[in-house]
């Protein structure tokens, strides 16, 4: 899945014991390729490879029905209907997950569009040699872009515009993250950490009662150089920034969060936006959200929102919280 998500945190799993305490179970993990990055499940208080695999296999199973790329998937479906069919029945995770993207584009009164596909489809920031779309192409793509296209009742989805198609890659993994939990809780387990490529939800905290630590990338550095490390707990941490899937033309560094009024990545004076929350879903919306919608405004948006909380990295170095996000920092003794 082409996702709008990049890996831009340093996840920081290990888990310190108290002294004198005993483990009785030492961690597992699993990996797999899905979703165009590499996903890791961590359990601390199971020790069941069962478990895992099931829950690698629950994230396979979505993308086969979220990404827009594989043939049969229920988005490709949807985005290659004839062009006489209207209207398409979805099913409840599709009809959940759209629902989600649609109130995301409305509050951010379309800086966000979950129908900006025509656009990312035009620009490929994996390719050996990537380039800069036509201007006359990313003109016309603009034009296909507008979520007041899309009409949703219970299961049935409206399209106002033939030339209307649904990206969810700025969206899908957060939802995947949460079904993921959801199985975990369902099998008992409640101490665990999911990282899909960057997007972590931890489930609990340490089998010791202390906060899992996430720590967060440094702009442009090395993966493993954090600028602050955060204590989390039962909460996902989704950051979305210009540096790791982008690529640099005639000094201009085009990234993947696309502008949907102009077609061409924002340039605002963000370099990232970190989001915590308890649904991965919203991270991961609010995260391209708040991005395209500015210092200022994303801000805003959060400090008007409950249990949410936000960290801006501006292009000069700075770093802005948004209210109660410092208390989440780690302090030295």
């Amino acid at each position: 899945m082409k996702k709008g998500k990049t890996a831009v945190l340093a996840v920081c799993l290990a888990v310190s014991l108290l002294a004198g305490c005993q483990r009785k179970i030492e961690p597992i993990s699993k990996s797999g390729f899905l979703l165009n990055t590499f996903v890791t499940v961590t359990l601390y208080d199971k020790d069941d490879p069962k478990i895992l695999n099931e829950c690698l296999d629950i994230c396979r199973s979505y993308e086969n029905v979220f990404s827009k790329t594989i043939e049969g998937s229920e988005v490709y479906e949807i985005n290659h209907r004839p062009a006489q069919e209207s209207s398409v029945k979805l099913s409840p995770d599709m009809a959940a997950l759209l629902s989600k993207g649609l109130y995301y584009s409305r509050i951010s009164g379309g800086d966000f569009d979950i129908t900006v596909e025509p656009l990312s489809s035009l620009w490929d920031f994996t390719a050996p040699n990537p380039v800069v779309p036509p201007s006359d192409e990313i003109s016309a793509a603009v034009k296909k872009v507008g979520y007041q296209n899309l009409k949703l009742d219970d299961d049935t989805l409206t399209f106002l515009s033939p030339d209307t198609s649904i990206d969810f890659g700025a969206i899908a993994k957060g939802y995947i993250a949460d079904r993921m939990k959801d199985y975990l809780l369902e099998q008992g387990v409640r101490s665990a950490v999911i990282n899909l490529g960057g997007n972590v939800l931890c489930v609990g905290n340490k089998p010791d009662g202390s906060p899992f630590k996430i720590g967060l990338q440094k702009p442009y550095a090395d993966r493993n150089e954090t600028i602050e490390t955060l204590n989390i707990e039962d909460m996902s941490v989704v950051s979305s920034g210009v540096y790791e899937r982008h690529f640099v033309k005639d000094g201009v560094n085009y990234h993947h969060i696309l502008n949907p009024r102009d077609g061409y990545p924002y340039d605002n004076g963000l370099v990232s936006v970190t989001i915590l929350s308890k649904l991965s879903v919203d991270g991961d919306a609010l995260s391209t959200t708040c991005f395209s919608m500015g210092l200022e405004k994303g801000m805003e948006l959060l400090n008007s929102m409950d249990d949410v909380y936000g960290v801006f990295i501006t292009a000069d170095g700075s770093v802005h919280y948004t209210e109660g996000a410092k208390d989440f920092l780690v302090t030295s003794p």
